[in-house]
């Protein structure tokens, strides 16, 4: 059981290296050119897609695993009180309702970026983009909103 608990412990200390060594390799690998924008010229990493894709690949396991624990956690909790599992489920399905709502908010038209040739920035990308910062947003207010009213909450339980 011991060797166990210590995979997590080791998987964490690999993802964390890995992000350190592409972190270093795209700020400091050199660079493919540079790109005119506005008169003034931008040098272009070299390991730009590679960064891309470790973030994409973080993205996708923290998405994997929050839902893996969402659930687990249900499972466990539906067996005890099923109130609590079903109250747990309606954060879970609120949460899915403002990413609906943040994807019909955003807009398909075109985002003008300068010195962009390609068409990855019309139609569902760029209303994925719009969905997300939205949901960013919404949820940088709504964690501040958390903090102040946990701080409100602990001072007055004292």
């Amino acid at each position: 059981m011991k060797d166990y608990k210590l995979i997590p412990k080791i998987t964490l200390w690999v993802l964390l290296a890995l992000g350190v060594v592409i972190s270093i390799m795209f700020y400091a690998g050199g660079s493919e050119g540079t790109l005119e924008v506005a008169g003034d010229f931008l040098n272009i990493p070299l390991f730009t897609n590679l960064f891309l894709v470790w973030n994409y690949i973080l993205v996708c396991l923290v998405v994997l695993i929050t839902l893996g624990v969402v659930c687990w956690e249900f499972v466990k909790t539906y067996k005890v009180d099923k109130k609590k599992a079903l109250n747990s489920l309606c954060v879970v399905l609120g949460f899915i309702a403002l990413i609906v709502l943040c994807w019909l908010i955003g807009s398909p038209d075109e985002v003008k970026i300068v010195g962009y040739e390609g068409s990855d920035n019309v139609g569902a990308m760029a209303r994925l983009s719009d969905a997300c910062l939205y949901l960013t947003y919404i949820l940088t207010c709504a964690t501040v909103v958390a903090l102040i009213w946990g701080v409100i909450h602990t001072k007055r339980m004292k």
